[in-house]
């Protein structure tokens, strides 16, 4: 299956494709992620817990004790091969890790535009309540190439979008931003993306 057929996240041959992707040996050599870990490493999220894993690329540069969660049992168990803790939906509510308030962070990176609003909404209160009061939220979404260069993707989701998401499920964010290059490259560089930091109130 090419990528121009694939039309949801959640089979194998989704999480193949990030693999793949991940694994493209000049992304290795440049080391292109580096711009992007040190972006995450500077909200400083605490413990968090990464909603949509994927594939577990985020999980080592999380704080330790970071958890992922993901509904690709296939991406799931490529994270486990790497040795980050991650887990399915279900795994994740049986598990340990599961506990009202106690988490420090939330991640949702290339998430939300993989839904429509109402289910972005209902994602957000599912996982929330696992969250600390005064906990940081930290939302990623493609800009306009990226989000052009998956058929996954169901909705183009800006930052004033995240803010306004954010505070539908009771959040406090912050002024949106776009990374690593100014919004203006949106159209043309494929890994710009709008970041959005939110607070769940004390």
């Amino acid at each position: 299956m090419d990528d121009s057929q694939m039309r949801s996240t959640e089979g194998e041959d989704y999480a193949r494709r990030l693999q793949a992707k991940q694994n493209v040996w000049w992304k290795k050599a440049l080391n292109v992620q580096a711009p992007y870990q040190w972006n995450l490493r500077r909200q400083e999220l605490g413990r968090t817990l990464d909603v949509g894993c994927g594939i577990g690329r985020n999980l080592k540069t999380l704080a330790p004790g970071s958890v992922g969660v993901d509904h690709n049992e296939v991406a799931v168990q490529a994270a486990r091969s790497t040795g980050v803790t991650a887990l399915t939906v279900e795994e994740f509510l049986a598990s340990e890790h599961a506990k009202p308030e106690s988490f420090d962070g939330m991640y949702l990176a290339h998430v939300i535009e993989h839904m429509d609003e109402a289910d972005a909404v209902e994602i957000m209160q599912f996982y929330l309540p696992y969250l600390k009061p005064g906990g940081k939220v930290f939302y990623v979404c493609p800009q306009e190439r990226g989000y052009a260069s998956d058929p996954t993707h169901v909705r183009f989701v800006d930052g004033e979008a995240l803010m306004d998401l954010s505070r539908k499920v009771g959040l406090e964010p912050d002024p949106w931003f776009s990374f690593p290059f100014p919004r203006s490259l949106g159209k043309a560089f494929i890994y710009n993306e709008f970041c959005v930091r939110a607070h769940k109130p004390r």
